[in-house]
């Protein structure tokens, strides 16, 4: 961001404020959400599991594909937490925020491939092949009730955070969580709002096969989970994409700087602004600014410090200040 001052010149200075990435607030929450998902998809990847085995349901084997896929998300995402809350190295001088971004898109794709793959491709052999009525209608809607009140209190506890944070952050739930940059939190409420919807599909596709005797209607279920779970896993995948190849600062929050810097006394104009995402809380903030003339070498170096400060108190997660102050 500009280069070193020639010596004796004492025209420019540049400031490089810079501190360890802190450990997200809201981890302790965030990994206790993840926790509860994974333990309630486990639960009901064996109970789908063993519901589909003994009656004979394409659907509720799909989902139980499709909570098994979910699981794996979960440690996925547990493991992430443990890795970004790394300390900052001479090789990776910003932190390891990135591992967020990088294990959600995992769990993504990970999805993709349960709903492509496994939901989508057996319900479509099983339709082409003719299917048998599954009978073991009683297995198949207690095994669904199970499903149901598990993950239930996954959304539950997603849910409640969510909202939580859209509160503190002063919007609404649903633009919180599309400009939300915690992918953890919002893999699990998309997971488990997708779960939720697939047992309702099976169910539906359980109850027709049950009224009209017609098996067809079971495996069709199993591919419309797979379709959901495909159109889950690419928002998820185009979302973490976005911030794993180096997002920029909300427009608030870019707003907000630019107001910062442009207010200061000393400060002529903006020439550049730039930032990026290093975590889900944690950005970098890069400028070059114009200073008035009458401003001596000392001052300059009070007028950075000043900016670096009300910086990071107008947007808490910015956590990289790079200033080139030019009178």
């Amino acid at each position: 961001m500009g280069s070193a001052p020639p010596p004796g010149t004492g025209r420019r200075a540049q400031q490089v404020s810079r501190r360890s990435l802190p450990r997200d607030r809201a981890a302790a929450g965030t990994r206790r959400t993840v926790v509860v998902a994974l333990l309630a998809n486990a639960l009901v990847a064996a109970v789908k599991l063993a519901g589909g085995l003994l009656s004979g349901s394409t659907a509720l084997l799909a989902e139980a594909a499709h909570s098994l896929a979910d699981t794996v998300n979960q440690a996925f995402l547990l493991a992430s937490l443990r890795l970004s809350r790394r300390e900052p190295t001479e090789d990776q001088p910003f932190g390891h925020g990135h591992q967020r971004f990088l294990w959600t898109f995992m769990a993504a794709v990970g999805m993709f491939l349960a709903g492509a793959v496994f939901a989508i491709g057996y319900g479509a052999v099983e339709l082409l092949s003719g299917p048998e009525p599954s009978g073991g209608f009683a297995v198949a809607w207690i095994t669904l009730l199970i499903a149901l009140a598990a993950e239930g209190t996954s959304w539950v506890r997603a849910m409640r955070q969510t909202r939580g944070e859209a509160r503190a952050a002063g919007k609404p739930v649903l633009r919180h969580t599309r400009e939300s940059r915690d992918p953890s939190v919002k893999l699990v409420l998309f997971e488990d709002t997708a779960a939720l919807i697939g047992i309702v599909v099976a169910a539906a596709g359980i109850g027709l096969d049950q009224l009209t005797g017609q098996a067809v209607w079971d495996p069709a279920a199993s591919v419309l989970i797979g379709v959901l779970l495909v159109a889950v896993a690419f928002w998820m995948g185009r979302d973490t994409s976005h911030l794993l190849v180096g997002a920029a600062a909300l427009p608030e929050e870019r707003a907000a700087m630019e107001r910062v810097i442009e207010g200061h006394a000393d400060v002529v104009a903006v020439r550049e602004l730039l930032t990026m995402a290093l975590g889900p809380k944690a950005l970098l903030v890069a400028a070059r600014v114009d200073l008035d003339d009458g401003v001596d070498a000392g001052r300059v170096e009070r007028t950075t410090t000043e900016l670096d400060r009300a910086l990071r108190e107008a947007v808490p997660d910015v956590t990289e200040v790079f200033l080139d102050a030019t009178p």
